[in-house]
């Protein structure tokens, strides 16, 4: 009876484990993972130079991307293929195709999304999450939801990191 005990614990266990790494597996590897934060009403309010209904906005975008983008959620971090773009060139809006960043202001921040320490003139919108907790970005032409903005930086030029969602973003090389 004490062996199919500890033969059982040792199955369950290693079922327990099975299952998170089945789960960490899928999340990691079909983008998106995160719902918006509670109380986001979808998509950012106010007027935008380039505006689409959400069937258009979803033909352009693809499932992920419009999801992120129109409906605030986060993308899975260490997904996005933009984490290790390295080349000179602008990182631009995945909606719109507005200018957003520069690639000599990107880092690595460690926190599996691209990271930036500035965004170029006139690019981006930063506002208070609805749970006040942190700064959304948000693409100043399209509205487009591209991540959150921290200041945690300390070794970045201006403390700032940008942490964007690679969804939200199309690379541009120079």
């Amino acid at each position: 009876m004490t062996s199919l005990n500890r033969r059982s614990v040792l199955l369950g266990g290693t079922a327990i484990v099975g299952a998170v790494a089945i789960g960490s597996f899928v999340s990691r590897s079909f983008g998106v993972e995160l719902g918006p934060p509670e109380g986001t009403p979808g998509p950012v309010p106010g007027t935008f130079e380039v505006t689409h209904t959400d069937a258009e906005w979803q033909k352009i975008l693809g499932d992920d991307a419009f999801k992120v983008m129109r409906q605030q959620y986060t993308e899975a971090p260490g997904t996005s293929p933009l984490l290790n773009e390295h080349r000179v060139g602008t990182f631009a809006c995945a909606g719109c195709d507005l200018p957003l960043y520069d690639s000599k202001t990107k880092f690595d921040s460690g926190t599996g999304w691209p990271s930036f320490w500035q965004a170029l003139p006139n690019a981006v919108t930063v506002a208070t999450d609805m749970d006040g907790q942190r700064d959304e970005c948000h693409c100043r032409r399209c509205g487009g939801h591209l991540g959150h903005l921290f200041h945690d930086v300390p070794n970045q030029p201006i403390n700032n990191r940008y942490c964007m969602d690679g969804l939200a973003l199309k690379f541009v090389p120079s």
